[in-house]
């Protein structure tokens, strides 16, 4: 792996409102060997200049579903594992074009993929995944309608579903088990009703207490986290309540209860930008009537959310959520975001803190000695201009783990 020296970088990484003075970033063998000024470089090295370009680190996106090839998750999860693995993987390939270098999966990809994408078999970002998350019978992610009588195990090997179904403490445990053995870096929980499936109301209420703490404590014993799909307050506060450490949407929730979140150490993902698409395609992309008038539901409290989570100082990390050809509008989530939120916490939210959410401190969402050499190189200011990182042709350069795979 040849090392590169990128001169002249304005680093932005959200931690201020303004780009960092201009600095060399060497990049040695996967990772981050050294920032400062006028670094030397060694005789065989790569040299980028970035002046008159900003530069940043890879950017994460802590919510994403790989496997979603259709809006419409329950023909989703009746697709040949093959013509999902495929799908997938150029899913894959278009997020690391638009600069996201990690991902994490909150809901199907499998470590198959993972280990695709580590061993060059496909182009893609880094991949955290939870496995199928778990839902009990009639919650988000059993997307069997009210004529469906399959039995529910079916879908625990399509790759195309997004989730499992899991009743009772026994139950639960044996299903977190299992994903973690698979490979699941962390495990998800379905708390709440959702948009996509199609028996559960929004303001459904998921799982009993002792299920949640069951799966908290088996996430526990192999030293990671639950996260857990929520809307409402309610459902929200039986989650914290368990234990759950990562509030995936949280559309609906009250000041008090943002507050709780922050003393309890709890993130939040919301994804706004996959209401806004849903919106606009849902229907062409196949997503049933009942969601779309689901979405609608949560789309205007969602920019709310973010007020109230700012306010309660409450870490958020970056999240799309889209399905289908929706992935595509990835990116938009920032400006979205900077409607109700400073450019530079917006940024953050892609950056430092969702390196937080996944428990990745000091090896992704940074530019710093020890972090794995993702970085991204862009025309303009994105504190000044959040657009900028939705337009492709204005991300120059994409390094991931030390290795260009774009540059213009």
């Amino acid at each position: 792996m040849k090392t590169i020296v990128i001169r002249n970088a304005a680093i932005v990484d959200g931690t201020a409102d303004r780009a960092a003075d201009r600095v060399d970033v060497l990049l040695a063998d996967g990772f981050v060997a050294e920032v400062g000024e006028r670094l030397k470089a060694p005789s065989d090295a790569r040299i980028l200049d970035a002046a008159g370009r900003f530069v940043m680190p890879g950017l994460i996106d802590c919510h994403v579903h790989v496997v979603a090839v259709k809006g419409n998750l329950a023909a989703n999860a009746e697709l040949p594992n093959t013509l999902v693995a495929l799908h997938a993987a150029n899913t894959m390939r278009g997020m690391l074009s638009r600069g996201f270098t990690t991902v994490r999966d909150m809901g199907g990809a499998d470590q198959g993929l993972v280990d695709a994408v580590e061993h060059g078999l496909i182009e893609g970002p880094r991949l955290v995944i939870c496995g199928k998350a778990l839902s009990q019978t009639g919650g988000h992610t059993d997307f069997r309608d009210r004529h469906n009588r399959r039995p529910s195990d079916y879908y625990v090997d399509q790759l195309g579903a997004l989730g499992r179904i899991c009743d009772g403490e026994p139950e639960v445990r044996r299903a977190a088990r299992e994903e973690l053995k698979a490979g699941a870096r962390f495990v998800k929980v379905m708390g709440s009703g959702g948009v996509s499936s199609p028996t559960d109301p929004i303001d459904a209420v998921a799982f009993s207490l002792p299920e949640l703490q069951a799966v908290v404590e088996e996430a526990a014993h192999r030293h990671t986290y639950v996260a857990a799909h929520l809307y409402t307050d309610e459902a929200i506060s039986k989650a914290l309540e368990a234990g759950v450490r990562s509030i995936e949407h949280g559309n609906h929730i009250t000041p008090a209860t943002a507050k709780r979140v922050r003393k309890s150490g709890a993130v939040v993902v919301p994804t706004n930008i996959t209401y806004a698409a849903l919106a606009r395609e849902g229907a062409e992309h196949g997503m049933p009537a009942a969601s779309l008038e689901k979405s609608d539901f949560v789309l205007t409290a969602g920019l709310m959310a973010l007020e109230t989570l700012r306010e309660a100082r409450v870490t958020m990390g970056y999240g799309s959520d889209l399905l289908g050809g929706m992935h595509e509008y990835q990116a938009q989530e920032f400006e979205l975001r900077g409607r109700v939120l400073p450019a530079h916490e917006v940024i953050r939210s892609a950056t430092v803190d969702a390196a937080r959410v996944l428990q990745l401190e000091g090896r992704v969402g940074i530019i710093g000695p020890g972090a794995f050499a993702d970085v991204i190189v862009i025309d303009g200011d994105p504190l000044k201009d959040l657009s900028i990182l939705a337009d492709s042709k204005r991300i120059r350069t994409i390094i991931k783990g030390g290795r260009v795979v774009k540059d213009r």
